[in-house]
């Protein structure tokens, strides 16, 4: 069964808590805090492979979840960090979190972090200081990142076949490649796109079949434009028209505005025509039609060909390959041109000491959040079940500024302050 489209729920790993632990050794009086950090949550991390063409394994395992850290523990170990899950996907698989593209694997093994583990929280062995000589405070490790995904498929192919229904072009593929597509004379066999590779001239070719258009398509007539994403990323489009078509020029012309409504830059794409079914029809009968389809078409290179009796293949296929390596040629050159684009991976962001503190009323009661990167990473550290931790707390919002400004909206100490999820209060009570 074919998917090209699925919706899952990832997890990267929680990072483990620090301990508080004292040591407590024969000999040793007042041993000093011994306790470890916490290991790093597991990664979520897609890699790209050819063996797979379909995401419906995602349809049977909607959630992806890695491993958390460990805890740690006395004597100063640290937990062990969680394994990273590694999620094997089709070349060309497109990720997106809340609409925006996170991730695009395009290639053969290339991998991509799609969600980071959490870091682990520091034991108390971490705070100890001229100061503090016996500190109770120990940090929770964090969450990872947790979000739903949008994954969709765009197969990667040198070339789409593009066309009516039963106009041959599983025929064409079954009889040039080692693909074994569903044939049968009536419109939609092809109900999912199928991938064929075609030896030419010791190279070869990827060729994808994509489900049958009709007028209409891209407004969700027929099979609609759900395999029309899989044509955008083909080197190349082989048109493929019956012979027998008394239009010929309005069939051509019928799916080349589809492919325009559905995305112009479809419509730049290099493209060859071919006329299929010609086996047993006259010359000249199929050269008008070819005439026709050229009045309509241009220059773009058109060849007669029939599948069944293995008539103008070999050309046809020699052709594509040369459009292939032209196109190829060009993408190369604009990557080369192109200025690199920085990018910033989830996770891996500079926090920033940026921090804002806005005054509120919610059901007549009035407290004052806090929001910024860094204040909330320490909040989501903090065991607010430990008043030495909240205070340590306190203690960055007193260096960030924070608390000057809390003072200054007018917070008092039995004020009520939150910081994510967390509420407590502004100064010790």
């Amino acid at each position: 069964m074919f998917v090209d489209t699925a919706k899952v729920f990832i997890s990267a790993g929680k990072g483990g808590d620090g301990a508080v632990s004292f040591r407590h050794e024969i000999y040793v009086e007042k041993g000093g805090p011994d306790g470890g950090d916490g290991g790093r949550g597991g990664d979520v991390i897609f890699q790209a492979t050819s063996d797979l063409n379909t995401l419906i394994d995602f349809r049977y395992k909607p959630e992806l979840r890695a491993k958390p850290g460990a805890n740690g523990s006395k004597r100063d170990r640290h937990g062990a960090s969680g394994l990273p899950l590694l999620v094997k996907v089709p070349i060309g698989t497109i990720v997106r979190k809340d609409g925006e593209i996170i991730a695009d694997l395009v290639g053969e093994e290339q991998k991509v972090i799609i969600a980071r583990g959490g870091d682990g929280g520091f034991g108390n062995a971490h705070f100890k200081s001229s100061v503090r000589q016996t500190p109770r405070i120990a940090e929770k490790g964090e969450p990872g990142d947790t979000f739903e995904a949008n994954l969709e498929l765009k197969l990667l192919a040198d070339v789409g076949l593009v066309g009516f229904p039963n106009v041959g072009k599983s025929t064409f593929l079954s009889v040039v490649s080692n693909a074994r597509p569903e044939i049968a004379d009536y419109d939609f066999t092809t109900l999912s796109p199928n991938l064929g590779v075609a030896d030419i001239d010791n190279t070869s070719l990827l060729i994808a079949d994509i489900p049958g258009l009709i007028e209409g398509a891209s407004e969700g007539k027929g099979l609609g434009d759900a395999f029309l994403r899989h044509i955008e990323r083909t080197a190349v489009l082989m048109h493929l028209i019956d012979v027998y078509t008394d239009d010929i020029a309005g069939a051509y012309q019928t799916i080349r505005a589809e492919l325009a409504n559905y995305n112009l830059d479809l419509n730049d794409k290099p493209e060859i025509i071919a006329l299929t079914k010609i086996d047993g029809l006259d010359e000249d009968i199929v050269q008008m039609q070819i005439n026709a389809i050229k009045a309509a078409a241009g220059k773009t290179p058109v060849f007669a060909i029939s599948s069944v009796a293995h008539q103008g293949l070999a050309e046809v296929l020699r052709a594509l390959r040369q459009k292939v390596i032209e196109s190829r040629k060009v993408v190369d050159l604009i990557d080369d041109e192109s200025e690199e684009i920085e990018t910033i991976s989830l996770g891996l962001a500079k926090i920033t000491d940026a921090w804002k503190v806005e005054r509120v009323t919610y059901e007549d009661m009035e407290y004052f959040v806090i929001t910024g990167e860094k204040v909330e990473k320490f909040a989501r550290r903090t065991d607010f079940n430990n008043f030495e931790g909240v205070n340590r707390l306190r203690d960055i919002m007193k260096k960030l500024g924070i608390a000057h400004e809390l003072r200054r909206q007018g917070a008092e100490g039995d004020s009520i302050v939150q910081i994510g999820d967390n509420k407590f209060t502004f100064l010790e009570q």
